[in-house]
Formats: structure tokens, sequence, C-alpha cells
């Protein structure tokens, strides 16, 4: 028989069979339907080979048949065909148009869901087509739309039940600044309505409520919790992290104490509460009663208690802890559940300084995500692993925010400002993913800029901060602050300072600080007593140490002894060594050596290095050779590698001409193999830094640098300036000597300036050492007859050069 004749008989047979026909397929569909999730590429092939045998046998299916083909299509990836069958139906109905409307919704495609539904005739539409739009756009967050659909179907007369509720509450859970009023209108729907009884419907009150701002919407979500019948384990942790999140961990403690049975979920959600809100002791003493009340853990409490023992320092603890996670099998979780706990343990060994054994746990990760390698990265950086950083940076698939930003952060912390600057510059291009840089990787690019002196580069940051609409974050305020302090425009960072709409207590230590380096001693007094007297802001140690050093620079020795007094007295601050160290340097520095001894007498321990260190720079301003052999002594025994003592020794002794006891020490230092550091100065003119060394030879326009300064030293001894040679430790002749202080870093980066910049321009020197004596007095001479500022940032402090003076007062 030929196929056409069989088809004939079959089509001739079928008004008689019709009804079994449909029933047979209807229930074939039926039996395929678990196929969706166990094998959906399998059911896509059974499912067209049966569509194709209903073609070929001429069976037009019926509309619920229909339907179902519809929905498997959905659910096997088929959206293509679901569409054709949906297209093919002369009058779609109600069904066919929802299961499209939830296909599309499932496959994250809301545009073509909701543009089948909105061409869904009005007449048909029924609450099941509603709750499945409403739905669709709560599981994406998206409350506007929700609550718009919710309204009009309520306009339109129909009747919304448990599931609108449900999906219509959690949609408008996720709008940002919903008020309580639009969350009790919601709640008046709901009573209204019915539904109130509804576990799921309550459960998802009790969430928006929490989501509210006003205190009062947590005392409403208590009711709607306190009202229930009935509660499910949704409705505890519900209750249970909405506590946590707003901080109030007693009263999430309060439920979890009075639960009858506890389950595992809300034992996690405390736990996990404390370790956010940073209480980590409480978060393990709660996991060791799960421990011994034998609550089953999963990835959650392993997770939440690492993370624990991590932010706590309980290194040994978090150790034990992976090591009943690996003997109970608890790590040989699916690589999905199993990704949050190894990377709570590598963060674990890069914290307690173990990196080779975080790196360990991260390459046995089987599905690393950017969490993992930010963990990685960040573990590096902190244990100085630069190259090792580098490499991890380079092999991450995709290079995001965080990475960058870490990237940026260590490279300027370990003294590579310029690599540092570079890769800011790369993030937003094409090869590094398009990268718009958040306010914390400003906060290292301009630290960067700060520690290179980069001025016109932190300037174009500023404007960049601007434009990415950053100004008012302050962790980039306070870097922005800081940067243009320590690139010696004081009164630009003044001007970000009293731009900055809430400064914190960053931000005051940061320009008192700045105002103290820059030589405005008493305008940091000023305005360490506004940050307590009028604003209010209580000072920590940090704050103490920038009020000490403001008054250290400005020779304000009864206000810092009266400060270092009240850091205890007034405030409970036990003062540290660099308070100490302060202290002494302020003493020395004015003269009064023996109440700097007196400091270090009454020391509870053994004085530190830097005090000794700032007893015998004190010897060396005031000659005192007997204490200044002393303190060298004490400092070389605790740092003999330390090059600053044999110099303040050396100079100490040639002060009076004692030129064999300068040379017993430069042998000290060659014997030791100690290297005095070399003195350096940069400028930067141009976008381009210009570094010059002692008697540089190296810089391509030396000569002219050397023959301006021949003509500028003429002008300079007409106005009265004469070389000190005292700040020559060696023993030769006078020319020799003047030759010498010729050539000193600063003043050819000071020269290099003032013959490049334009003449209104001020000219900005950084120097790693101190500036010496002669020095200092040489550029108020040139600043003079220059006719110019001019700023030098040395070792300790900035000095100010205008018009022949100095804001340091010639007291540094």
């Amino acid at each position: 028989m030929t196929m056409s004749a069989a088809a004939g008989l079959l089509a001739a047979a079928l008004p008689v069979d019709v009804a079994a026909l449909a029933n047979s397929y209807a229930a074939h569909l039926n039996r395929l339907a678990p196929l969706a999730t166990a094998s959906p590429r399998l059911l896509l092939r059974r499912l067209r080979a049966l569509h194709g045998r209903i073609l070929t046998s001429g069976f037009a299916p019926r509309s619920h048949i229909r339907n179902r083909f519809i929905d498997l299509y959905a659910k096997s990836g088929d959206l293509t065909a679901a569409r054709s069958l949906f297209d093919a139906a002369p009058r779609p109905d109600v069904v066919a148009r929802t299961t499209l409307v939830v296909a599309y919704a499932n496959s994250g495609n809301l545009k073509l869901a909701r543009q089948v539904f909105d061409e869904m005739p009005l007449g048909i539409r029924d609450t099941v087509s509603y709750n499945s739009m409403i739905s669709a756009y709560s599981r994406a967050g998206e409350g506007g739309p929700s609550a718009e659909l919710f309204c009009g179907m309520i306009r339109s007369g129909l009747c919304p039940d448990d599931y609108t509720f449900t999906g219509v509450l959690s949609a408008a859970a996720a709008v940002p600044d919903i008020d309580l009023r639009q969350c009790e209108q919601l709640h008046a729907a709901v009573v209204k309505y019915g539904s109130e009884s509804v576990v799921s419907v309550s459960n998802a009150l009790i969430a928006l409520y929490f989501k509210c701002s006003p205190a009062q919407a947590v005392l409403s979500a208590r009711r709607v919790f306190d009202a229930m019948l009935a509660r499910d384990e949704l409705t505890w942790t519900t209750i249970l992290v909405g506590h946590t999140r707003r901080g109030d961990l007693d009263g999430a403690r309060q439920l979890f104490d009075g639960m009858s049975q506890r389950f595992d979920v809300v034992w996690n959600a405390m736990i996990s509460g404390y370790v956010h809100q940073g209480h980590s002791s409480e978060a393990l003493d709660l996991f060791r009663k799960m421990n011994s009340e034998g609550v089953p853990m999963d990835e959650f409490t392993y997770t939440s208690v690492i993370s624990a023992c991590a932010n706590s320092g309980l290194f040994r603890l978090g150790k034990a802890v992976h090591g009943c996670i690996t003997r109970s099998g608890g790590i040989e979780l699916s690589p999905e559940a199993a990704l949050p706990v190894e990377n709570a343990l590598v963060t674990l060994y890069c914290r307690s300084g173990e990196l080779d054994r975080g790196r360990r746990v991260f390459d046995r990760i089987r599905a690393k995500d950017s969490v993992s390698w930010n963990a990685i990265l960040s573990g590096c950086m902190d244990s100085v692993r630069i190259d090792e950083a580098r490499e991890i940076f380079a092999a991450m698939p995709c290079k995001n925010r965080v990475a960058c930003t870490v990237m940026i952060a260590g490279l300027t912390q370990n003294g590579f400002g310029e690599e540092a600057l570079r890769l800011f510059g790369s993030m937003r291009a094409a090869t590094a993913g398009g990268i718009d840089p958040c306010d914390y990787a400003f906060s290292g690019a301009l630290a960067a800029c700060a520690g290179l002196g980069a001025l016109e580069h932190g300037r174009q940051l500023h404007g960049q901060l601007i434009r990415c609409g950053y100004p008012a974050s302050n962790s980039a305020a306070n870097a922005l602050l800081t940067m243009y302090a320590k690139c010696g425009a004081v009164e630009a960072a003044r001007l970000v300072f009293l731009g900055m709409s809430g400064p914190d207590g960053v931000s005051w230590n940061a320009m008192v600080a700045a105002l103290g380096q820059h030589g405005h001693g008493s305008e940091a007094v000023e305005l360490f007593e506004e940050m307590l007297q009028k604003e209010g802001i209580q000072p920590d140690r940090i704050t103490f140490l920038t009020v000490l050093s403001a008054c250290n620079h400005a020779g304000l020795v009864d206000e810092g002894l009266r400060y270092f007094r009240a850091m205890e007295e007034d405030h409970g601050f036990t003062p540290g060594e660099d308070h100490y160290a302060q202290v002494v340097d302020l003493l020395g520095r004015a003269g009064r050596l023996a109440e700097a001894m007196e400091v270090l007498q009454s020391l509870p321990s053994d004085p530190s290095p830097a005090m000794w260190e700032a007893v015998l720079s004190a010897c060396r301003i005031h000659g005192d050779m007997e204490l200044g052999v002393q303190a060298a002594d004490k400092l070389l025994e605790m740092s003999p590698r330390h090059d600053g003592a044999y110099i303040l020794l050396a100079n100490i002794y040639a002060a009076v001409r004692r030129w064999d006891d300068v040379a017993r020490v430069r042998k000290l230092m060659k014997d030791r193999q100690v290297k005095k550091e070399p003195g350096c100065s940069w400028v930067e003119v141009a976008g381009e830094v210009n570094v010059f060394l002692v008697d540089d030879a190296s810089h391509p326009e030396i000569r002219e640098v050397y023959r301006f300064l021949e003509v500028l030293g003429a002008r300079m001894r007409k106005a009265g300036y004469l070389p000190d040679t005292r700040f020559v430790f060696q023993d030769v002749e006078q020319g020799q000597k003047e030759q010498a202080l010729s050539t000193h870093s600063e003043k050819l980066a000071v020269a290099f300036g003032m013959m490049k910049l334009p003449p209104a321009a001020t000219v900005r020197v950084f120097k790693n050492l101190r500036i010496c004596g002669d020095c200092h007095a040489a550029v108020m001479f040139m600043s003079m007859v220059g006719e110019r500022e001019v700023v030098v940032r040395d070792g300790r402090r900035f000095h100010h050069f205008k018009n022949g003076a100095c804001s340091c007062g010639n007291y540094w």
C-alpha cells in the first residue's frame, strides 16, 4: 500500500477515532513532560518525532494539545518552534498566550513576554495570565512594572489571589526607595482580598517591610509575623535576616532563642548575621553550639565560619575548621556549592600570611569565579609578591573593577606608582573590557600621584572624578585632599576639604596633617580644636599623631605637650612609640634635650630607634656631642644598617672639625657595607618628571642648568647670599666646599624648574632626604631674585619659599 493511500485511510478513520487519538497524544505528551528537567535535549528529540507523526497523520491537534506542545517546546529550549505553533493557531486562547508569556519570561526575554501579554485581548485575560506577567517581573526585580500590572488587574475587575500578592510584594521589595505608606497600601489590599493568612504572602510582606527605611517598618514586619498562625522555614529565615540586616542582632537572637525547633537554615542565617555585622566571636560560639547539637552543616555554614575566623584573626581555628570539613567529606560538594567555601579558605590563608597554602586551595578550585581571582590577587599584594600578582592579573579570564582596583592600590603601596597610573589609564580601554573606575580606583590612582608628586596628573584625575560623579565620595575626596597636600598645593587641599558635604575622621586627620606639614602649625591646632569643639568628632590615635607632628613642625612645644597629656587623661588613649617619638623630637628640636631624655627614661619599655634618632638629630642641631654620641651608639646597636645614624654622627663630628672621627665613622660604614642613600630631587615639567642627583651629569640639559645657576648665583650673592660651608662635612678647601654645595640635587631641580616653567608658575620640587641648611638659604634667595614661589618637599615636610622667606620660619 502506498503512503498516500495509508494517509487517506487514516484520514477517513479520523472522524470516528479523533477523541481517542487526541487522548493518546495528550497522554504521550504527559509522559514526555518529566524530561523537561531530566534531559531537555532528549525531550526535544522525542517531541519533534511526535510532532512529525501528528503532522504526517493529518490530525489537526486540538487547542489543549497545541498548548502542551508550546509549553514543552519552550521547556526544551526551542522557543522558535513554540512561537511558530502559537502563530499558526487561528485564535490562540488564554492558556496558549499565558504559556508563551511564561516561556519568554523564563528565558529572560521580558520584552517579548510583555508584548505577548499586551496583545492578549482584555476580554480573555484572567488572574492566571496577570500572575504570570507579575511573577516574571518579580523574578527580574522589576518592581515598577509589576505594580502597574497589579493596578491594571484591579481596575479590570479581576480579583488577585495568593500568587498575585506573593509576586507583587516580592517585586515591590526590589524597589530601592519604596516608602512605608506604599507598603501599608499593599498590606491593606492583602487584607481586603483575604490573603493575610497565606504563609507565602505573609513572608513576602515581612520581607517588604524590612526593605523600608523607617524604624516603624520593623514593627509592622513583627506584627505580621506575630499574627501568623502557621510559619515555615522561609518565615523564620526572613524575619531573622531582616533583623540582622538592620543591625538588630539582639532582636534576631531573641527570636532565634525562642524557637522551639531550629532547623539548619535559621542557624546559618543567625551565624551569617553575626559575621556580616563584625561579631565574629558570637558567630563562632553559635557554630560550636550548632555542632554540639548535631545540626547538619552545609556550604553556607562553612563559608560563614571560615570568614569569621579570617576576620577576627583566629587563623588556627579556621584551619581546624578546614580540617574538619575535609575529614567529614563536606568539601566534596558540587563545584557551585564548594566555591564559596573555597573562596573563604583562600582569604583565610592569605590573611594568615600563608599565601602558598592559599594558592594551593585556589589552584584546586574547579569553578573559579571573580571572587576567587580577587582573593588570591589581594593575598599576593598583601604578601608583597608583586611579580606573582602581575602573573595572576594577566591570567584572569575577565578583569573586573575590583581586580583592577586591587592592582592599582597594591602597586601604589609598593612603590610602583607609574605602573599603577598606567593601569588606571587602561581600565576604560577595549583591551581591559571598558571598565569604568570606581571611587576606590580613583583613590589608588590619586595616592600614586601623591607618591610621585605628579600634581598635573592628579589635577586631571580630579576632573575625571567630577565627570564620573564621585566627588561626594569620602574615600575619593580624602585621597584627593592628600594628593594635593603631598604635591605641595595645600590651598587646593583646603578647598577640597571645605567642599566635602560630610568630612569624616580621616578627612579631618588628613587636613590637620596637611597644614602641619606645610608649616601652618597654628592653623592645624585651630582645626583640631574645631574638630573637637564644634563638629564633635572623636579623635583617634592618628589624630593625635598628626596634631603632635604639626606642633613639632611649628615649634609649638607647650601646645604639643598639652595634647600629649590630654591624649590619655581626656580621651583614654595610651600613647604609642610613635607618639613618644614625636614628643622627644618636639623637645629636642626646641633645645630642651634634658626634658627629652626625661621622657625617654620614663618610658614603660625601651626607647625605639625612632626616639634615639630624634635625640641624635637634635644633638646635631644644638651641638651636644656627648649626648649625640650616646644616642648614636644606642641607635646603631638597635639598627646597625641605619645609614642616617652614621651620617648624623659624622655631621656632629664634622661641625667641631674632628675629621679623624668623621673618617672613623665612614670607615665603619664601609666595613659594615652600609651605603648612604644618595640625595635625589625631581621636578615635573610639561607632564614629565625630571630627576637630578648630587653633582649630576646625566640629565640631557644639565649644562644649561649649571650655566643658569651661575647667572642666578651671581644675582643671589649681590642680594646677600653666602654659601654656608658648615654643611660640607669634608676637610677640603673653601672653594671646593662652595663647589660641592652648588651641585646639590635640590638646587639643580629648582634651577631647572625656573628655566622651564612659565614665569608665574610655582616650582614644585621633591627630595628624598631632608634639605640641608645651605640649600634652604639658597632657595630663599632663588625665590627672591627669581621672583617666583618655590615649594620643596623634603623627607620630613614642605617648605614654601616666597620673596626670600620660608613658611617654616627657619625652624625645621
